[in-house]
């Protein structure tokens, strides 16, 4: 599994946004920093430079204005958690080694208020191929990527909301209306559809693009982009964790049967429902408790999975812990949930000062909480303890060193083998080339490169035809 973050980027009058990014991104990858930078082209909208990999396994790039950054494949959610945080170090460090403090900010969020426009947190998940997708199952990990909102929420001042119309002679108009107050999810307002192929406009709850990138006869990727970025490493935790789960019991056959009977329009009403209980609509008709329905997926996981490991265990133990305190509104959510944490603190900023959520000074906050600057965040500082969160002591290490039990291992290796070569080198997820020579990371568990003559140019060619 593994996380691409965009990031969000302000600037004061005087600096350009694409120049700041851009100056960012270059000193990541300045005389080897971090990584190597691309020398190719990776894509129609990729030239050299644009960005490059991390010899942690992980990756940065420029993509349409915003700074990408990519966590190296895991097998743990706990290390994606601590790599997404590494991310944000090295962006510490960018901005103040380029005396940029002052003058941009870096954002771990997903709107701009001023525009509208999202921006986008990426899931990936490799399943195995055999794994059989039947309507029922698919239907049924929909249901649970659509309730997880709950737990994915990174919360929000203001949106677009739909509202029907009850006059007769409006019926079944659709009124769109801008809303003031809060709600939990960022993403929400943005998606459009159950399934879709493309990550741009008709966003989707389960994004069906089939790019593995590795074997495909194996593996299968599952890519994610409807759920927010979170700031709290509890909030990371929880959502990969307990999609992983979701997805082992998919993969098992154990996946508990529920089917919402609008995913959608359920995700989009949850979130502007900040109070429990959420009600939503099964098949046929049915009204269910979404926190009824996801503890049915906890215990699913609790007797296929308790035991498993101490990682799936934390999983365990903090789903019911969130379960528990989304049904009794528990205060025990400040410091876990990124939505739960930012309402509570909107709430005290607003009484404190006399105003309320419609103040235009409180946009200004919700930004605030997602500062990626450690001095400036009002997000971490409210970071519940648990394994899931380390001092940036402990980050060190995850700046440099890529995780010992996927191919990231091999990638780095290869990397540092060939960092003396300024032009010749080819890196992607799933090969490196150099010279006349490849090495071969389909296998997504391979920790050490197997290393092979390089198909001839010709056989590129024919493959792309």
């Amino acid at each position: 599994m593994g996380l691409e973050t965009e990031y969000g980027c302000l600037v004061a009058e005087g600096e350009r946004i694409h120049l700041a990014v851009s100056r960012l991104r270059d000193w990541l990858f300045d005389n080897g920093r971090y990584g190597l930078i691309d020398v190719h082209h990776r894509d129609w909208d990729e030239p050299p430079g644009n960005g490059g990999f991390f010899f942690n396994g992980g990756r940065a790039y420029e993509d349409m204005g915003h700074l990408e950054m990519c966590t190296p494949e895991c097998t743990s959610a706990l290390e994606v958690v601590h790599y997404d945080r590494a991310n944000d170090l090295m962006l510490d460090q960018a901005l103040r080694e380029l005396e940029l403090t002052e003058t941009v900010s870096i954002i771990r969020n997903n709107i701009d208020h001023y525009t509208g426009a999202t921006f986008g947190c990426h899931e990936n998940f490799s399943m195995l191929r055999h794994a059989e997708l039947t309507d029922e199952s698919v239907f049924s990990l929909l249901t649970f990527l659509t309730l997880r909102g709950l737990y994915t929420g990174a919360g929000r001042v203001g949106g677009l909301e739909v509202q029907r119309s009850q006059s007769r002679s409006e019926e079944g108009n659709a009124i769109l209306r801008h809303f003031k107050g809060f709600q939990i999810t960022q993403r929400a307002d943005y998606v459009e559809n159950d399934f879709f192929r493309w990550v741009q406009g008709n966003r989707a709850i389960i994004n069906t693009r089939d790019e593995p990138l590795a074997d495909p006869a194996t593996y299968r990727r599952l890519h994610l982009l409807h759920g927010d970025t979170n700031v709290l490493p509890s909030a990371t935790f929880l959502k990969l964790g307990t999609t992983s789960l979701v997805l082992d019991l998919l993969e098992t056959d154990r996946l508990p049967k529920a089917q919402l009977f609008d995913p959608v329009s359920t995700l989009k009403q949850m979130s502007y429902q900040t109070e429990g209980p959420w009600d939503v609509i099964l098949q046929e008709g049915i009204h269910a408790n979404a926190v009824d329905v996801l503890d049915q997926c906890h215990e699913a996981a609790r007797a296929a999975f308790a035991g498993r490991n101490t990682e799936t265990d934390q999983v365990l133990a903090l789903w019911k812990l969130v379960n528990d305190g989304l049904r009794d509104e528990s205060t025990a959510l400040v410091g876990v949930l990124d939505w739960a944490s930012k309402r509570f603190l909107l709430d005290a900023f607003c009484e404190q000062e006399g105003i309320t959520l419609q103040d235009p000074w409180i946009e200004s906050q919700d930004l605030e909480y997602h500062q990626v600057l450690a001095d400036r965040s009002l997000g971490m500082p409210m970071a519940a303890a648990g394994p899931w969160l380390a001092e940036p002591e402990d980050l060190q290490r995850y700046l440099m060193a890529p995780p010992k039990d996927t191919r990231a291992a091999a990638r780095s290796a290869v990397m540092k083998r060939i960092r003396r070569l300024k032009d010749e080198y080819i890196i992607d997820w799933d090969s490196v080339r150099w010279d006349d020579q490849m090495a071969d990371l389909s296998d997504p568990y391979a920790v050490t490169a197997k290393v092979q003559p390089a198909p001839a140019e010709e056989d590129f060619k024919g493959l792309e035809e």
